[in-house]
């Protein structure tokens, strides 16, 4: 007999790459990293990289916390997680991260699109305005909604779309872009600066290289660099959002850092490896980029700047889907044989955040107030937005006993503080049931559904909720033309249960009813 060349961690649940249907999986450590197998009694067998880190995998799991629940739930369990989004009464946290996706036509065509952007839909303001009351009723007090598509800057209300948003209490309304009309358009810069919005800002690189492959457009980077500029020039924030897609542009996200924390706009980074759901480039699913690979080279790119120990799981969602640090930068200083740049201080080095987070092995909080606690709690969350004044309030708290000067004010600290996030989405090859229970991001759709992100890309809720909305479009000119109200639609969901599964159990919460 022989030993197995791996150890078996867990068994969960997952979904076939070919015809999506639900099929168990073995989550397996071997030779240092994380993996997942299974097999489709139809499809065959599929193994796909999960993790670069096994032991980190395994130990970050103490900084998992117990969820949030929503105020009200959008769908009954009926067939068993997870069929039944919406939110349903299993799902183990409420959204920190509501996105609409307002239309679905984009002024570019990139190979790599979760979103498949395409001609379709653009939704109406009554439309929004439904899925932004229903959001509130969920959540009570929203903290984040992003407005994306499609290219959301291109439809033509998205400016009454955020100040909706904002009407409605909700302090974080972000715009998610390429920068392409930001860049060209005088007149929408101006109502921007009125409107306030945030910016999640499509940035992968700098070579021409890097844009012809992600994004089939290899002389971009000169109007994103003119976007971001303009976006400065108002004083707007950005998040830059690079997709990492190995062998393509995973050399040039030190240099990414650097821009970011020089860029007046920029109040933070969020890469993300790249997933292959929805439009993706050919990939080796045993060879994806995974966050200990980008914290990785980050840590080299940097010359150690960052560190892979200044990166925090967010504890809100499942701790290996998401890290994030948080840095003090200072004026530009002389750095050895690299010359002069900015002092940068990551909060892990002067705050030992570690103690308060750690929700299994230190629950007893002895040196720091509550407050602090909450304030790290929201630093290390989703839904913290890069540059925001909240932001470095919170960092402020969490500083009491730190280095930085007590003589800033807040839109000092604000102004000196950078956020470093990465998120790791799953796609069908990754898809683990157990990390979806406990999403926290979530596509909000007319009739009150909130979909958790990893679901709605995945299994099928994308295409039939894209169906229905385009369905509907002839109706939305109609209604435009004559100048009356559009009377929204609830999206409704039915997919199909392989034959031979069995019903769902008994739920955990009381039910709630679709609306």
């Amino acid at each position: 007999m022989t030993d197995a060349d791996y150890v078996f961690h867990e068994l969960t649940r997952s979904i076939c790459p070919e015809c999506r249907r639900v099929i168990d999986a073995k989550v397996l450590l071997r030779h240092g990293k994380v993996y997942m197998r299974k097999r489709c009694p139809d499809c065959g067998p599929f193994e796909a990289l999960v993790y670069g880190d096994a032991d980190a995998y395994t130990r970050l799991a103490r900084y998992n916390k117990p969820g949030t629940l929503p105020k009200e739930l959008g769908t009954a369990i009926l067939e068993g997680c997870p069929y039944d989004c919406g939110l349903c009464p299993e799902h183990q946290q409420h959204t920190c991260v509501g996105i609409i996706e307002v239309n679905s036509t984009c002024d570019m065509s990139c190979p790599l699109c979760f979103a498949s952007a395409a001609p379709g839909f653009n939704l109406t303001l009554e439309e929004v305005e439904q899925i932004l009351d229903d959001f509130v009723r969920a959540e009570g007090t929203p903290e984040v909604v992003q407005f994306s598509g499609g290219e959301p800057t291109i439809h033509p209300q998205i400016i009454e779309f955020v100040r909706a948003a904002k009407r409605r209490g909700i302090p974080f309304v972000m715009i998610n872009t390429n920068g392409k009309r930001i860049a060209r358009d005088d007149r929408f810069l101006d109502e921007l600066a009125d409107a306030r919005p945030c910016f999640y800002f499509q940035f992968d690189g700098f070579e021409r290289e890097t844009y012809a492959r992600i994004r089939a457009e290899p002389d971009i980077l000169e109007e994103k660099l003119r976007a971001l500029d303009r976006l400065a020039s108002r004083g707007l924030k950005v998040t830059l959002v690079p997709a990492i897609e190995r062998g393509i542009n995973e050399g040039e996200i030190g240099r990414i850092v650097e821009f970011a924390i020089e860029h007046p706009a920029v109040g933070g980074i969020n890469f993300q490896p790249a997933f292959h759901a929805g439009r993706h480039l050919p990939h080796d699913p045993l060879q994806r980029v995974t966050i200990p690979d980008v914290l990785h080279w980050i840590e080299t790119q940097t010359d150690g700047m960052f560190r892979r120990d200044d990166f925090i799981p967010v504890p809100c969602c499942f701790p290996t889907c998401n890290a994030v640090t948080y840095a003090f930068v200072e004026d530009a200083q002389q750095d050895g044989a690299r010359g002069t740049r900015p002092k940068v201080t990551p909060l892990p080095r002067i705050v030992n955040v570690h103690d308060y987070l750690d929700y299994i092995t230190n629950r007893a909080m002895p040196d720091f107030s509550l407050e602090i606690k909450r304030a790290l709690e929201g630093l290390w969350s989703s839904s913290s937005v890069a540059g925001s004044e909240k932001s470095a309030e919170q960092a402020r708290f969490s500083c009491q006993s730190c280095g930085i000067p007590e003589a800033l004010t807040i839109r000092d600290l604000a102004d000196r503080m950078i956020m470093i996030m990465l998120q790791d989405f799953m796609d069908p090859w990754t898809f683990n049931q157990k990390n979806l229970m406990k999403c926290c991001k979530a596509f909000l759709l007319p009739g009150g559904k909130q979909v958790p992100f990893c679901a709605y890309n995945t299994l099928g809720y994308r295409e039939q909720a894209r169906a229905q909305l385009v369905a509907l479009e002839p109706e939305r000119r109609r209604a435009r033309s004559s100048g009356r109200r559009f009377e929204p639609r609830a999206v409704q969901f039915s997919l199909a249960r392989p034959a031979g599964a069995t019903q769902a159990s008994t739920p955990s919460r009381d039910q709630a009813g679709p609306r």
